[in-house]
């Protein structure tokens, strides 16, 4: 009956669709494309944003226990630039519908390889790539309009969220950059142009080997040393490096040089490292 409901529906549109290119007037819900740099790629999720209009939108509008297309309109696609996991497990990099299964407690998140259907009338479940199940919360504040958003993004670690109603959905997501960081730190350093500062600024970051970042901070070009923001990473890399002495002698360089360029930004960042190391 699905089935038949979408080909009826596909005729209908199609059938008048030169009468509606005449006409141009406001979606009912909304379409929204986000982007979130992740790693060392991204990830876009591209869906129309049906609002609850006084409904009841969870067990009614979209009952608990069937496939949603987690939007409204054609389904929900979400597209990874490289691999990631999600809740733990692999997915590969590509486009895939974001279908899920709302329930009152917890959702089925489906990644589906049907991307351009509209609604959920020509889902099958066999074009599942990958299941899985998520509690679901209960927000304080109803959000009238269906939102999906991405937070508390790190270099390897981000959510994925669904809103609406009362109900908020979080996926986790990961990847893991360091190999590829590491591989290209290593190979960049083959160059001319070795990136010195980056290196040694992830190498502090990170928790890697901080003598050979210190190393690196020092084989810099002499003008660049003369720079303020240069000598706050060299202080930092001291002073965890456990040199307390070099630390206060690299933030006061850098503090004097910020003051006569007149750079607020690095006099405040300089003065809380030599705060710090004057302890």
């Amino acid at each position: 009956m699905k089935k038949l409901i979408g080909l009826l529906f596909s005729i209908y549109f199609f059938s008048y669709s030169p009468v509606f290119a005449q006409l141009k007037m406001p979606q009912v819900s909304s379409s929204q494309t986000i982007t979130q740099e992740f790693g060392l790629g991204s990830v876009t999720v591209k869906y129309s944003r049906p609002n609850v209009k006084g409904r009841k939108v969870f067990a009614d509008l979209t009952p608990y226990g069937e496939v949603w297309r987690t939007g409204a309109n054609t389904v929900t696609t979400i597209s990874f630039s490289d691999d990631i996991t999600l809740e733990g497990q692999a997915v590969k990099a590509g486009e895939y519908a974001l279908l899920t299964i709302p329930g009152k407690e917890s959702w089925t998140i489906i990644l589906n390889k049907g991307t351009k259907q509209w609604g959920t009338y020509a889902y099958k479940e066999a074009d599942d790539v990958l299941r899985f199940v998520v509690k679901s919360l209960r927000l304080k504040n109803k959000l009238e309009t269906f939102t999906i958003s991405f937070s508390d993004v790190t270099p390897n670690t981000a959510k994925l969220n669904l809103l609406w109603e009362a109900t908020q959905v979080s996926i986790d997501m990961m990847t893991d950059v360091d190999g590829k960081v590491m591989a290209g730190i290593d190979e960049a350093m083959k160059g001319d142009r070795k990136p010195y500062m980056q290196a040694a600024v992830y190498y502090y970051d990170n928790g890697k080997d901080l003598s050979k970042a210190l190393t690196w901070m020092n084989a810099m070009a002499p003008a660049d040393q003369k720079t303020p923001w240069y000598n706050y990473w060299k202080a930092k890399i001291q002073l965890k490096s456990g040199d307390k002495t070099g630390a206060i002698a690299s933030a006061k360089t850098g503090l004097e040089i910020a003051e006569t360029m007149k750079m607020a930004e690095y006099v405040r960042l300089n003065s809380a490292v030599l705060a710090e190391a004057s302890k």
